[in-house]
């Protein structure tokens, strides 16, 4: 049975995993879910200092005050920026990285180099109108999401710091990497920004590339099918 850490989407937090939780203790594993600052029940501590290297550090002291070793690490979408600077910290107490419909930079890239100028155009101006000037007003979330998993998350939802977006990762570490793997979903829309990431998977050493029929937040949407390709991935399958 596995520790598993989380690091969570943007504008999200914790509490967007709750339909995991049960299914994850059903199966042995003990899950961590840390809330970044300036999110979710940390909403409070919400600044325009918060950057990229805030949520890395929130997740690698989980780790360390935790003393988890042999740690499965999840990025959800924004958070595949963190678990990927976490891995950069502490690669020793990784054994797997998992990145669920996320994005996977390399060293010098911000989010926002990755989502292209358009995106980053619309929320900054989203940022400007409505946020402060630092405050990224909340993404929609994908449109089969159910009407009642709208109201629950909707008012939970919280706007990301800006600099989260904007900061570049350094990456600095010699050691080798655990096995990652990678889950696409498949019903991307638009101006998909994680196919890329898929398709890096599917052609680079280290990587496992995995196909799920789902919108951006499979922890949302189907828990069960989700689970159980992150069963299959945990035990060494494809």
């Amino acid at each position: 049975m596995a520790n598993i850490v989380l690091a969570h989407g943007a504008w999200s937090a914790a509490w967007a995993w709750k339909k995991m939780r049960p299914l994850l203790q059903e199966a042995g594993h003990q899950f961590f879910a840390p809330t970044y600052t300036g999110l979710g029940a940390r909403a409070h501590l919400a600044s325009p200092s918060v950057d990229l290297s805030t949520h890395i550090e929130d997740i690698v002291a989980e780790i360390e005050f935790e003393d988890l070793n042999d740690v499965v690490l999840f990025g959800h979408s924004y958070g595949g920026m963190v678990a990927t600077g976490v891995a950069d910290r502490i690669s020793s107490r990784l054994a797997r990285i998992v990145y669920i419909d996320a994005f996977a930079p390399r060293d010098g890239q911000s989010l926002f180099d990755l989502v292209g100028p358009k995106a980053e155009g619309n929320m900054r101006k989203g940022a400007e109108k409505d946020g402060d000037g630092w405050k990224l007003p909340v993404n929609p979330m994908p449109p089969d999401t159910s009407p009642e998993d709208v109201a629950w998350a909707s008012p939970r939802r919280r706007p990301q710091p800006i600099k989260t977006f904007e900061q570049r990762i350094k990456l600095e570490s010699k050691e080798p990497l655990p096995p990652r793997d990678y889950i696409y979903a498949t019903r991307n829309g638009p101006g998909d920004p994680f196919r890329q990431f898929a398709d890096r998977a599917r052609s680079e050493a280290g990587w496992t590339c995995h196909e799920l029929d789902t919108s951006h937040n499979p922890h949302i949407t189907c828990p069960n099918e989700f689970m159980a390709l992150l069963t299959r991935i945990m035990a060494g399958g494809k």
